[in-house]
């Protein structure tokens, strides 16, 4: 699984986890795994309510050069978010096909254009 793949679909879908997340359990799994430090953990326990906690989570790790921040967040929210989870994969899966889809150039008037996929809804 790749981090940064991981990190476009987090950053796709940061208003749907600031919604339906309660980031508590999550933190923790973050802190034992040395995603986040003491610190970031003590910062985090600070924000007033879930939502803000959530945004000032998510905004460190988007900040994170760890290798595997987004592939250990992900697994943090298996067990309380198997939903959110589930369209985590999916988006990855497209996000992957499309990736790995050969660019094709087709021609409209003797103009050649270039097809890219469309990635993290640019476009």
């Amino acid at each position: 699984m790749d981090n940064e793949a991981l990190k476009e679909v987090f950053i796709e879908l940061h208003e749907k986890i600031v919604q339906d997340v309660t980031p508590y359990s999550v933190i923790d799994a973050l802190l034992s795994k040395k995603i986040i430090s003491t610190d970031d953990y003590d910062d985090l326990l600070q924000a007033q309510g879930a939502k803000d906690r959530c945004r000032k989570l998510l905004s460190r790790l988007y900040r994170s050069s760890h290798p595997q921040a987004f592939i250990e967040l992900r697994l943090a929210l298996v067990n309380e978010y198997a939903w959110i989870v589930k369209e985590i994969d999916e988006k990855l899966t497209s996000l992957t096909v499309l990736q790995k889809q050969p660019h094709q150039e087709h021609s409209t008037r003797g103009q050649f254009l270039l097809l890219l996929p469309v990635i993290a809804g640019i476009l």
